[in-house]
């Protein structure tokens, strides 16, 4: 099983070159591996959508990108390298791609959780009607992960 990944938020109409997450600017357009910001007034951090695979012990994983807030944005920053950051949130966000497959899922309240020893924050939809949120909580088929994939050109040919 492997994940697939939106490697920018859709909101990103800039160069896809990355920068370092060390040279973090909050102030005008920055794109790393890690971090996005728009204008120095919009914030974004890469996260981890988690969708069970019935039958797998294993989940499947959409890299995608959320909206923070710039408070949660220097919060997560702050304790980035750190083993324990001080604030494990979870924190309010937009989800800020398109996912093939799924009805809309760009600008869906989400909540960002962030999680321990650097690993990405796992997102958490905040509607509980919406398809993907149903697919976290009761898990997708097997059949169902293959279709993904195909949708997103990973299938035979």
């Amino acid at each position: 099983m492997f994940h697939l990944a939106c490697h920018t938020p859709d909101h990103w109409e800039g160069d896809k070159t990355r920068e370092s997450n060390a040279a973090l600017r909050l102030d005008a357009d920055f794109l790393s591996e890690d971090f996005c910001v728009i204008g120095g007034e919009h914030f974004f951090v890469r996260c981890v959508v988690e969708v069970p695979v019935i039958g797998s012990a294993e989940k499947f994983g959409y890299g995608v990108w959320s909206t923070l807030s710039r408070a949660n944005l220097e919060k997560y920053v702050a304790g980035f390298d750190k083993d324990r950051p001080d604030d494990l949130g979870p924190w309010w966000g937009w989800f800020a791609n398109n996912l093939k497959t799924w009805p809309d899922t760009r600008d869906t309240g989400c909540w960002v959780h962030p999680q321990l020893d650097r690993q990405r924050p796992v997102i958490v939809l905040d509607d509980p009607n919406h398809p993907l949120s149903i697919a976290q909580d009761e898990g997708i088929s097997v059949e169902r992960l293959l279709a993904i994939y195909a949708a997103n050109g990973h299938g035979p040919k």
